[in-house]
């Protein structure tokens, strides 16, 4: 899997990789932080919170305004296993997969402990940020998940029942895996997300999202991208629900004025497929980044994890500077988000010259440590 830095580039330049790495990043998180108030509400508890027009504007959640759930901090820390990944392959240990587990279960322990443990040398940076050591609501599948060191494959998967949205909103980071194939970006988000959600639709809806944020960080239409997803997803046994709801985002948009009934409707029962289809829908018929997350979190399901999914694909679009600048100065963990997404353009384009035989960088080499 994977390629050199020398190979990444194709169509993308390498300043306009770093504003799409920060704006999917961005886009995820606030998306997020934008559903996350209301993530208990159905639409007539919603309206009757905030008025007709429903969620407008950042709220407040977990005690604090732009606060963010687990599935930002999961985000993270799928970055920080993608670049730690990289880091080992310098020494012949090269397995994705395994490398995003250790990262995951550096996540469970921020669920379990009261703060950063400063005599595990070999987490990292990023496992010593205090603010990500509150546990926001994460779901019995993940902690079950990431319970213990067993690590959940294809073949034998945790959680075979699970077909939730959160390893999907946990995969925008491998589609900015742009100098891989896409295919190959495919095989690892759902292998990953096997670790959690062993149910088909749980851990393709993963692949399929992390194959169409790969084609935006590329430079591809929305539409495109989709297209590439479905064509990908047509190999794969147990593919059909998850096809077919990324069919039907595409049919909606033709239906009219996008409405928060229409996006209940692709919602169904607000498994995977059906806030891939929600994301899918909102990123297409959005005026701006705005309207395109408000829409995605104003309906009966759960508001965060289809504001995370949707802002992430218009994040991956547009890049930073379409964000909404009010809502990005509120957001909760805004400078940890941007050293990572910096960290990770970094080591994608640069990877050789901080930690290759050549030659290392002691410092890059304490943020990710090769154990």
């Amino acid at each position: 899997m994977g390629a050199t830095a020398g190979a990444i580039w194709g169509r993308v330049e390498q300043q306009d990789f770093r504003g799409r790495v920060r704006g999917t990043l961005l886009g995820a998180a606030v998306g997020d932080a934008l559903g996350a108030p209301v993530d208990q509400l159905d639409l007539d508890g919603i309206r009757e919170a905030y008025g007709a027009e429903g969620v407008v504007d950042l709220g407040a959640a977990y005690g604090r305004r732009g606060a963010v759930t687990h599935l930002t901090q999961l985000t993270l820390f799928s970055v920080d296993g993608l670049i730690r990944a990289q880091v080992r392959r310098d020494i012949g240990a090269w397995h994705p997969p395994t490398d995003l587990h250790r990262a995951y279960l550096r996540w469970a322990a921020t669920q379990r402990d009261w703060g950063p443990d400063e005599r595990r040398k070999d987490d990292g940076w990023l496992a010593r940020e205090e603010w990500l050591y509150a546990r926001r609501d994460p779901t019995r599948s993940l902690l079950v998940g990431f319970g213990d060191e067993n690590m959940g494959t294809l073949e034998a998967p945790k959680n075979p029942g699970e077909a939730g949205p959160e390893a999907a909103a946990r995969s925008a980071p491998f589609g900015l895996l742009v100098g891989w194939e896409p295919q190959l970006v495919a095989q690892l988000a759902v292998e990953c997300a096997a670790q959690t959600h062993g149910h088909p639709v749980g851990y393709l809806c993963a692949g399929a999202y992390a194959v169409i944020v790969h084609a935006l960080a590329r430079g591809e239409s929305l539409d495109g991208a989709v297209q590439r997803a479905l064509a990908l997803l047509a190999a794969r046994p147990g593919h059909q629900a998850v096809s077919d709801a990324l069919q039907h985002a595409l049919g909606a948009v033709r239906q009219g004025m996008p409405t928060p009934e229409r996006v209940g409707e692709l919602m169904g029962e607000g498994t995977a497929e059906g806030l891939l289809a929600v994301a899918v829908y909102c990123a297409l018929v959005g005026e701006d980044v705005r309207h395109g997350l408000c829409l995605a979190v104003n309906h009966d399901g759960p508001s965060a994890a289809a504001g995370a999914l949707t802002g992430g694909l218009l994040g991956a679009l547009h890049g930073e500077t379409a964000l909404p600048p009010a809502w990005l100065a509120e957001l909760e963990g805004r400078p940890t988000l941007l050293e990572l997404a910096d960290d990770f353009a970094m080591e994608m384009t640069q990877g050789p010259a901080l930690h290759g035989p050549a030659g290392s960088s002691p410092g890059w080499l304490a943020r990710y440590p090769r154990g």
